[in-house]
């Protein structure tokens, strides 16, 4: 008889004999008392303020480097387009050191901590070759571009005890911890299904070839991926749509959305479905247009996720509903939070001051208060709040749903053992081929 999926408990079970807490299964919560500080707490003296070294300064890399300034001294920049690692030299008074290629930055002893935010195809190999160089660091979400590349960041992470946040910031958002905790109290009943909406993954094509732009190292840029001839469009932002390099709105919105609600079902997912339909055009975006995904969890939860509809996570619970995104938190529960406030004894995921304080619930605050924590736990050595074990089941998640969506069927995920039921060739899309000398070891 083929084996069957474990059950919940032989799950956890299984997981503590194997050394690892629920929270860094994913499933449980970071509460304040573990290494969460509500507000991020300025140095308290000299010796307190790191040197942070920066690799890729394009867009969010940018804001996070910026963010990082507010608790570290800028020592070190690298980007493989000297255009942009030249304006981000810049912007810090030119005092940084300025470099092509990470190697030469993690290598650097007047670097204490790394941030990440290159495309998704360079997180993992930065990420450990970092940690495995002495640096504890801030990564940009998606974490991963394949399961194994989060199995491999698990091992070197215990190996070397280095601090690791992911950029997934809305778990700092008081909206979104207001959610998941109001979940986790009971608020909405039996929580029974989850519907997520990311929205459409883009279409373009076919894109004409150019020359590599003049500063720009295409080779380096491109790292493990299959060798192209350079389109403009497969760089910079346009990465996210091409499955060589990411993975489309459910890596990219997934890695924020179907963590929170994962954070909430506190289970880990054993069924997945999805439909799609994939666009034929040559050079063109190659992600999925008209996708639909559905997850089975074991404690009952049912997840959607969706490409059409108002971008957010509802929640629906055997008595009532709440709806959050990054404008609001709505719902008749939420309503009825002013007469019948929040056991606080109770919190798990939520803090008084993000409480007390709505106007800490802007997406810029939110995120000086993701990268405060990680500066906090580096200094105090505890877990941030979206450690890596967490956001390694997150994405994992987001990267079984484009499994299924490749295969058009239905497959049985063993969340134990990380891999599929009985499919060899599911299986097999758990990592990709590696170009030669830029592999992920």
């Amino acid at each position: 008889m083929p084996p069957t999926t474990p059950s919940r408990r032989k799950f956890l079970q299984s997981s503590a004999r194997l050394g690892l807490s629920s929270s860094l299964l994913g499933i449980g919560y970071q509460s304040a008392a573990s290494g969460f500080s509500a507000q991020p707490s300025k140095p308290r003296h000299k010796v307190e303020r790191l040197s942070v070294g920066a690799i890729g300064l394009r867009y969010q890399g940018s804001v996070d480097t910026h963010k990082a300034s507010s608790y570290g001294d800028i020592t070190a920049v690298c980007d493989v387009d000297k255009n942009i690692r030249d304006q981000a030299k810049a912007s810090f008074g030119s005092t940084p050191a300025s470099m092509e290629n990470y190697q030469d930055l993690i290598s650097r002893k007047d670097v204490d901590v790394v941030v990440i935010a290159t495309p998704d195809h360079w997180h993992t190999k930065i990420a450990a070759d970092a940690m495995r160089a002495g640096k504890d660091i801030y990564v940009e979400k998606p974490l991963t571009l394949t399961i194994q590349e989060g199995k491999l960041l698990r091992k070197v992470a215990a190996e070397t005890g280095r601090v690791v946040q992911v950029g997934s910031w809305q778990r700092s958002d008081s909206r979104f911890r207001l959610a998941v905790e109001m979940v986790r109290q009971g608020r909405i009943g039996k929580l029974k299904k989850v519907e997520i909406v990311l929205g459409k993954n883009k279409t373009g094509g076919p894109f004409g070839l150019r020359r590599v732009p003049l500063g720009l190292n295409w080779d380096l840029w491109q790292g493990q991926t299959p060798d192209r001839p350079f389109l403009e469009q497969r760089c910079h932002y346009t990465f996210r749509w091409w499955y060589e390099y990411s993975g489309g709105q459910m890596t990219d919105w997934g890695a924020h959305h179907l963590d929170i609600a994962q954070w909430a079902i506190n289970d880990l997912p054993t069924e997945i479905m999805a439909t799609a339909r994939f666009p034929e055009t040559r050079n063109g975006f190659n992600v999925a247009v008209d996708y639909h995904a559905n997850y089975q969890y074991p404690n009952g939860v049912t997840m959607s996720v969706s490409d059409t509809g108002r971008n957010g996570i509802m929640f629906i619970g055997e008595n009532g509903r709440i709806f959050v995104n990054r404008g609001t938190i709505s719902g008749k529960p939420v309503e009825q939070l002013a007469t019948n406030p929040l056991d606080r004894t109770l919190f798990k995921v939520y803090s008084d001051d993000n409480l007390d304080r709505p106007e800490r619930a802007g997406k810029l605050d939110a995120i000086v208060n993701h990268m405060g924590n990680f500066f906090d736990c580096v200094l105090t050595r505890k877990n941030p709040i979206s450690d890596l074990e967490s956001q390694h089941r997150s994405v994992s998640t987001c990267h079984l749903g484009n499994i299924a969506m490749t295969l058009g069927r239905k497959l049985q995920w063993d969340p134990l053992r990380e891999k599929f039921i009985n499919d060899a060739a599911a299986d097999k899309l758990l990592s990709r081929e590696q170009r030669k000398g830029y592999e992920v070891v």
